[in-house]
């Protein structure tokens, strides 16, 4: 499992947003600014966060984005599905992908292997919201430690 830029991207956009919600609405260029990102790029990522109903934009001089719910309400699970389309993929699975054929799908014994890592890793995503992921880094490390 390796997920894209996209992602990296997606993850770090909702946190800056969520670290500056004060300045009202944070712009497309202003993130690509602070983050070293391509602009074009981010219009990508934050449409597909949009869609997913996790940002709302406005146009105009006072335009940009805010979180379109409390971060506490948005989940790692969320911003992953919004910009990856999914957590994991069940590669085998023929009702995932219909382009998937595969030999084996009645005698493998991965297939249960894998959808318990997906159920395992959307439990785990859907347990950490945006206000968690927006804490500074040893504050996450001591939530996963007292979390085991």
């Amino acid at each position: 499992m390796k997920y894209t830029t996209k992602t990296e991207y997606g993850l770090m956009c909702m946190i800056y947003i969520t670290k500056n919600q004060e300045a009202n609405r944070v712009t497309i260029r202003e993130i690509a600014a602070k983050e070293n990102y391509p602009v074009a790029y981010m219009e990508k990522i934050l449409q597909a966060l949009r869609h997913a109903g996790l940002v709302t934009s406005q146009t105009g001089n006072h335009g940009g984005y805010v979180l379109a719910r409390k971060p506490s309400e948005i989940t790692l699970k969320q911003i992953i599905e919004a910009i990856e389309g999914t957590t994991f993929e069940v590669f085998c699975a023929p009702e995932v992908r219909e382009d998937i054929v595969c030999n084996h799908i009645c005698m493998c014994g991965a297939k249960p292997i894998w959808r318990k890592t997906k159920d395992l890793l959307d439990h785990f995503y859907d347990s950490i919201t945006l206000e968690q992921l927006a804490k500074p880094q040893a504050d996450v490390q001591a939530m996963l430690i007292a979390a085991k």
